[in-house]
């Protein structure tokens, strides 16, 4: 009976050492697959963070490309209207010689013709002369004040200089020879005047 038993021993140890093998194949194979899930896991996070960084820097991108149009259409919208005042300034100029004009015409004209309501000619040249000058302040032009003020070189361009013991006054404007003009805060044309020393 010795090898009976024997055999039995040697069954049931090859049969434990059988499970061992099995239980530690089992044990590997739990391990690889933990190991293999905390590599899915760890690939998981990594690829979660470099996706979270491209958003991050696509976000970043986007908002420097609308910043840089909000620049881009405020720049251009200055220099539009810069261009637009430019572009008045330059008519005006070129209509102020046709004022000049205007007004040697009616200081050439008696007093008495200029009421003289018979006169077609001249009520038309005074009431277009009225308009134009009406239209120029409407677009913020405005005629410089010259005569007994103070000689600003600003405004006004000195080509003559006098002189008046009897006149204790200095540096004032006693004539006007071509009016100056201002287009909202600049000056369009200086005052051309003879100034009182």
């Amino acid at each position: 009976m010795g090898s009976k038993e024997e055999k039995e021993e040697q069954d049931l140890a090859s049969e434990n050492e059988k499970d061992t093998k099995k239980n530690e194949k089992n044990l590997k194979n739990e391990n690889e697959d933990k190991s293999s899930k905390d590599e899915k896991e760890s690939k998981k996070v990594d690829i979660k963070v470099e996706l979270e960084e491209q958003i991050k820097s696509l976000n970043d991108k986007l908002l420097r490309q609308m910043a840089e149009f909000e620049n881009f259409r405020k720049r251009s919208e200055k220099e539009k209207a810069f261009s637009y005042e430019i572009g008045e300034k330059a008519v005006i100029s070129k209509l102020l010689p046709v004022i000049d004009n205007f007004e040697r015409g009616l200081k050439g004209v008696e007093k008495d013709e200029k009421e003289n309501e018979e006169d077609g000619f001249v009520s038309g040249m005074v009431m277009t002369y009225t308009q134009m000058m009406k239209t120029l302040e409407e677009l913020g032009v405005k005629p410089i004040e010259a005569i007994e003020k103070e000689f600003d070189p600003t405004f006004h361009e000195a080509i003559m200089h006098i002189e008046d013991e009897k006149d204790e006054r200095t540096n004032v404007i006693v004539e006007e020879f071509q009016k100056g003009y201002m287009f909202g805060d600049t000056v369009l044309r200086h005052s051309i005047v003879k100034v009182l020393n």
